[in-house]
């Protein structure tokens, strides 16, 4: 990877690493910290929100880097925007490691899709999509509107229960996690893979996360490079040996 590439891939990963780990120190405790230490939260999956715990005790902090904020991002956030966080930072995370395997897949031999005519480097096979099969991006396109509109009924409170609270409580202009939800935790488990008691939860959702940053990692690190390169992954990889 070009000192270029790996710059950008670098400071990308920080900046995301960064942004939901709060704090190992204060500048002191807000009325909005004050109001979640009083208030009663409920156990979700074995979790119950904690003020006075990093991350409000949610899992993902792990030896080498532990309680990582060294611009301490969160150090004045309520509950409800570390969870609003974390939500965001789960998403992210899954979609990358998706991506890290769209690319490799991709760029395989094996094409099951579109005959076999996409081909090349992962990051121009949208455009070459949007020749072969225009129609596609209107399924994508209602694909992903379901899915976030199954996303936001599940864990999102609606405006309605929102109604006359300032936006300095809701945060992000009245957007709102539930105080019942799990950031991250839609439902959808097909397999039954999800763990039934909460310390196991807990190994499962560290694992996740961590698998979900580090994809954030390669699937930046992914995208800079072919802009770089304009080849394959795997070409790539063949200069290095």
């Amino acid at each position: 990877m070009t000192n270029f590439a790996t710059s950008l891939a670098i400071a990308s990963m920080l900046v995301s690493a960064s942004a939901f780990a709060p704090s190992t120190t204060s500048s002191g405790t807000t009325a909005l910290q004050m109001s979640d230490a009083s208030k009663e939260w409920p156990t979700i999956n074995g979790w119950k929100a904690d003020s006075t715990k990093f991350c409000a005790g949610l899992p993902g902090s792990v030896a080498p880097l532990g309680q990582f904020d060294p611009w301490e991002l969160t150090s004045e956030m309520s509950i409800k925007e570390i969870k609003r966080y974390r939500e965001s930072e789960v998403t992210h995370g899954r979609v990358a490691m998706l991506a890290t395997v769209g690319y490799l897949v991709g760029e395989s031999s094996f094409h099951p899709l579109f005959g076999g005519e996409v081909i090349g480097p992962a990051n121009s096979h949208l455009a070459q999509v949007q020749d072969i099969a225009p129609g596609f991006f209107t399924i994508l396109v209602n694909v992903i509107s379901l899915a976030e509109i199954r996303r936001a009924l599940v864990g999102w409170n609606n405006a309605e229960s929102l109604a006359g609270i300032s936006d300095d409580v809701n945060n992000a202009l009245g957007a709102s996690l539930k105080d019942s939800y799990y950031p991250g935790d839609i439902g959808f488990d097909p397999f039954g893979l999800k763990p039934k008691n909460g310390a196991d939860f807990e190994k499962m959702a560290t694992k996740e996360i961590q698998n979900g940053r580090l994809a954030m990692f390669g699937a930046a690190g992914m995208l800079v490079q072919e802009q770089v390169t304009h080849e394959p992954i795997m070409q790539t990889l063949q200069h290095l040996f």
